[in-house]
């Protein structure tokens, strides 16, 4: 037993703000950003939540399963901008959409968090604890960032992306995961406001005020980190499953540059029109990135029984993984 995506669904907010729009708040052009990411606009939440936002992929999702809420026995939320430590974002959509009898919770994986999401979902249907689960990646990247940061204010937006996952004979086929704390100090982002002088009267030695400063990111490090790795663990699965690239119909990659899905699909020598891509509209949505773009294609009618799917994500920690699905 196994486990196959029979629902998909995504939300974006209605508010997009284009690279023009951007460069009058910050020193930046439509050119300098789409030559070096690919991408034009982005969608920015207003009064959207972190779990309204992936309550309603989440309902479009079970739509498209022909999947209750009351059925869902799994819910897990990937999301590294829910608006609370705790109640987790997970516990807030299972009351948004009243999925009352499955067990909740959150996984902080960066843009990793939706494919990390999905492979422990599939663990608990392999044993046979669970047999539906949904699995969301939702994200409100606008609240983390320093708008003043041309460096990455420029790349990242909102937006989540949900699947029903139910226990099959055929569906998901093979997975690989990693992670290097080692290098963690290259995509980084403060929560809340830490270390304010006095607020622990226990502290004997309080460190200056220190607040949010947004997040901050060598790009070069991880560029060079998701140029390599995204290939490597891809090979890794296909050696895993014995599974040959021809048989690979898309690769779904995490929507972060278009720069590192050309690299990867150099690297592994295939054509790019196997990668589909949709940054150009959305910038990066973190752990709502790949399950956006699969609702695309699935709603676009680009997928049928029994397509082979590579789904790959990289992000902050550093973490990266992919996973093999059949349609």
């Amino acid at each position: 037993m196994t486990g196959r995506i029979t629902g998909t669904g995504s939300f974006v907010p209605e508010i997009n703000v284009s690279n023009e729009e951007l460069s009058e708040i910050v020193d930046t052009s439509d050119a300098w950003i789409y030559s070096r990411t690919g991408i034009r606009s982005r969608r920015i939440a207003g009064k959207e939540t972190v779990a309204e936002m992936g309550a309603e992929a989440a309902r479009r999702a079970m739509e498209k399963a022909g999947a209750l809420a009351e059925e869902i026995e799994l819910l897990i939320v990937a999301t590294c901008s829910g608006e609370f430590l705790f109640p987790s974002t997970a516990c807030q959509i299972q009351k948004e959409i009243g999925a009352r009898q499955a067990v909740v919770f959150d996984i902080s994986a960066a843009c990793s968090g939706f494919l990390f999401g999905l492979n422990t979902a599939w663990a608990y249907l392999q044993s046979g604890i669970y047999k539906k689960a949904l699995i969301i990646g939702t994200e409100k990247l606008s609240r983390l960032l320093n708008w003043e940061d041309r460096s990455t204010c420029v790349l990242f937006g909102d937006g989540a992306g949900a699947v029903v996952l139910e226990a099959k004979e055929t569906g998901i086929e093979g997975m690989v995961q990693h992670a290097n704390g080692e290098k963690g100090e290259v995509l980084t982002c403060r929560e809340g406001h830490v270390g304010i002088k006095g607020i622990n009267p226990f502290d004997k030695e309080p460190e200056a005020e220190q607040k949010t400063c947004g997040l901050e990111m060598e790009g070069q490090e991880v560029f060079k980190f998701a140029v390599k790795k995204v290939p490597e663990c891809i090979e890794e699965l296909l050696a895993q499953t014995r599974t040959t690239k021809e048989e690979i119909k898309y690769y779904l990659l995490h929507q972060a540059n278009s720069r590192i899905i050309s690299s990867a699909a150099k690297r592994l020598k295939e054509p790019e029109e196997k990668f589909p891509i949709n940054m150009e509209h959305y910038g990066n949505t973190s752990a709502a990135s790949i399950p956006i773009l699969l609702d695309e294609l699935n709603r676009q009618g680009k997928l049928q029984r029994g397509d082979k799917l590579i789904l790959s994500g990289f992000g902050a920690g550093l973490t990266w993984g992919a996973v093999q699905i059949e349609w």
